[in-house]
Parts: structure tokens; C-alpha cells; sequence
């Protein structure tokens, strides 16, 4: 039965090429896990501790230090499972934007030095590692908790880090920021809890997992055959009837090697360079961290992808919270148009839909100052009333 979204419901992994590399490299199955692993053995920890002295160096950079500054990380059980938070910004009196990460799995922690300062002037920024992932991956027993991972599980732990940052800061709403897994996250948490936000913002928003799969193969077999990749073409020709039927990872990576170097992910970059160096210079990720982000990712990727299989906000035709969404004109790592077509229909008390026209999945990456201005533009002013419901 397919799972629709309109109250509780099921969330796509949509941003498993997050951990892929240009096929060139790898051309085996799931050659994300493949490289995960690598990235979990005490040799990547070991090369990794060559970069601490540049790590102190981007932390000094990064210092908040302003009077009413706050900038701490601590431990919070959301719903049975110890996950970590960490809370950065200029003026604990600033709105709160909470970012809620994608993979599953692929935290976004060690990554946010690299675009997210600016907006720690204007916002108190908190990202933290969802269940089963990065720093949270070791403070809690696998075992125990795979059977907690499902879809609502991972919703209703934003709500309750949403209530607890309420009361810890002492504020009514945040702004809630989802990407590529975490926007089915946050847009699910917008539909159920809109009295919790001030408005809810998508990258690389998911709407439909199996129309989403769809277009980008399509957009994907159609580049190879205008560059010739007749085994491309035949390689994803053959993984039919995808995405209808079942759903595996082998299938889903399939396509997404041959995307990656037609510019997916990252618009006019063919491989995942960068990701993988990013949190070398993270001073929220010493080795074991990033030890524990590779098992953490390899994890979540095998235990929630058969609970992933249908989800769609098709449904869902009327928002009680204000929209903005942030699309990359390139991104059919979670197509575009696919979120377009849903925000053109959807009616909210306002929305705003920015196209980043030079970015694809990553956007605030790809892009960082347009990306700051349209939280300054057109995310602020929807929290001018924060005064007066603090």
C-alpha cells in the first residue's frame, strides 16, 4: 500500500548519492557504503589527525564572542536515543533556525563551518546528528535501536528538540530548515506541529520518493544519450521496472553514479571531492567523530532504506505555516521540478520559492552568499513578531 502524506507518515532516503563517487572509480554496488567503510577504518581516523592544527585554526576563525553569544554542544534524548546538539549564534536573543540534516545518515555538522557563520549573525543556528548517525551513532546500542528507526520516529524527534529548545532558550516558535532527507523530515513536522514554527524552509525538498526517482532517471538517461554513454544508458535501461516495485539500494544507486558527473549533486562538479575533505577542517569533528560518521551513515542506510519506499505530499494541499523554499535550478539529485509543481498548488498563509540558478542539491554550498540573502530577505521578516511571543 503506498504511504501517503497528509498526517503521519513514511519519509525517502533522497540524497543517497550523497555518499557516491563518479562511477569511474567505483563500479560496484552500492559503492557509497563501499566508500563509508573506508572512512571508518582507523586509517581515515589516523590520516585525519594531521588536519587538527588547521581545525583550531577555523575554530578561532569561527569564535563567537559577542556578549550575548551563545555556543555550546550537549547531548538530548529525543525519544529514547541520545543525539547530539550543537547551538551556534551571535545573540541567543536571534530567532532560532533549526537544520535538520539529510541522508539518512548524512549529517551535516562537520560541513557547516564551511557556509554557515553568516547566518549564525542573524539566527541561533542548531544542527544536530539525528538518531543513529555521526556523534549520536556511538551513544546508542545499534541493536537497541533499529527497531525505533521509522519515519514518524525521526519526525517526532524534531518535535521534541523543537520543545526542548523552546524552554531552554525561551522561545514560542523556530524556524525549521529541512535538506534532501531532512526536508521530508521538516515538512512532515510542519504538517503535523505548524504552531511550532514561524515558517518552514526546503533545499533540495523531497515531495514524492517514487516521482522524484522517476525524473531523475529520466534526466539522467537523457544526458548519457546525448553524450554518447551507451553502457549508461543501458545500465539504467536495465534496472526496470524501477522505481516501481521494489525498492533496493543496489537500484538506487544504479543511477545515481552515472548523475553524479553530469552535475546532479553539485552543479559543474563531477565528483564528491569536497564532501568527503569538508569535515577534515570541522572543529566539531575530531578522527573518532569521523569514524563514527562513515559506521553511523552505513547504518542508517541499511536499516531505514526498506522503511523508505513510498512517500508523497501529493495529498497535502493546504499549509498552516509559511513556505519558503530554496531549489537549485540543477538539482535532480531530488529533482527540482518535482517540488516546484507541488508548491505551485499548495496554499499557505504566505510562500516564497527562491531558484539558486548556478547550484544544484547543495545550494548553501554552491551558492552561500545568495543563499544568506534569501534568508535575510525572505526567512527574517516572518519571525518580526518573535518579541512579542517570546
Amino acid at each position: 500500500m503506498k504511504t501517503r502524506v497528509g498526517a503521519p507518515g513514511a519519509f525517502a532516503r533522497f540524497d543517497l548519492t550523497h555518499v557516491l563517487v563518479a562511477r569511474k572509480a567505483f563500479s560496484k554496488w552500492s559503492v557509497g557504503l563501499l566508500l563509508l567503510a573506508t572512512l571508518a577504518t582507523p586509517a581515515a581516523a589516523q590520516t585525519e589527525d594531521a588536519y587538527a592544527p588547521a581545525r583550531a585554526i577555523v575554530a578561532d576563525i569561527g569564535k563567537i564572542v559577542t556578549p550575548n553569544g551563545v555556543r555550546e554542544t550537549f547531548e538530548a534524548t529525543l525519544g529514547g536515543a541520545r543525539q547530539v546538539v550543537n547551538v551556534r549564534g551571535a545573540d541567543r536573543d536571534n530567532p532560532i533556525l533549526v537544520f535538520v540534516h539529510g541522508g539518512p545518515g548524512a549529517v551535516e555538522m562537520p560541513f557547516a563551518w564551511a557556509f554557515q557563520r553568516p547566518w549564525e549573525d542573524v539566527f541561533t543556528v542548531v544542527q544536530y546528528d539525528q538518531r543513529g548517525a555521526g556523534r549520536s551513532y556511538p551513544l546508542n546500542d545499534p541493536a537497541a535501536l533499529a527497531p525505533t528507526m521509522t519515519p514518524d520516529r525521526y519526525r517526532d524527534d524534531a518535535i521534541e528538540l523543537i520543545e526542548l529548545l523552546q524552554k531552554r532558550y525561551g522561545k514560542k516558535k523556530v524556524v525549521l530548515m529541512g535538506h534532501s532527507w531532512g526536508s521530508i523530515v521538516g515538512l512532515s513536522v510542519a504538517v503535523k506541529r505548524p504552531d511550532l514554527l514561524y515558517a518552514y524552509v526546503g533545499v533540495g525538498q523531497g515531495i514524492d520518493f517514487r516521482e522524484g526517482e522517476k525524473a531523475g532517471m529520466a534526466w539522467t538517461r537523457a544526458k548519457a544519450l546525448a553524450a554518447g554513454d551507451t553502457d549508461a544508458v543501458a545500465a539504467i535501461d536495465a534496472l526496470a521496472p524501477y522505481p516501481a516495485g521494489e525498492f533496493t539500494i543496489a537500484k538506487a544507486d544504479g543511477w545515481r553514479k552515472y548523475a553524479i558527473p553530469y552535475g546532479s549533486l553539485i552543479a559543474g562538479k563531477p565528483d564528491l571531492q569536497y564532501y568527503f575533505r569538508t569535515p577534515r577542517l570541522s572543529p566539531e569533528y575530531g578522527p573518532a567523530d569521523v569514524a563514527a560518521w562513515g559506521k553511523g551513515s552505513e547504518f542508517s542506510v541499511t536499516t531505514l532504506w526498506p522503511r523508505l519506499a513510498d512517500v508523497s505530499f501529493r495529498p497535502v494541499r493546504k499549509m498552516d505555516v509559511p513556505l519558503v523554499f530554496l531549489l537549485g535550478r540543477h538539482d535532480y539529485t531530488v529533482p527540482s521540478p518535482v517540488a516546484a509543481d507541488w508548491f505551485a498548488k499548495v496554499k499557505a498563509p504566505s510562500k516564497k520559492l527562491i531558484w539558486l540558478e548556478h547550484s544544484a542539491h547543495m545550494p548553501m554550498v554552491e551558492e552561500p552568499g545568495h543563499f544568506f540573502a534569501a534568508l535575510l530577505t525572505d526567512v527574517l521578516p516572518l519571525t518580526k513578531d518573535r518579541k512579542k511571543t517570546k
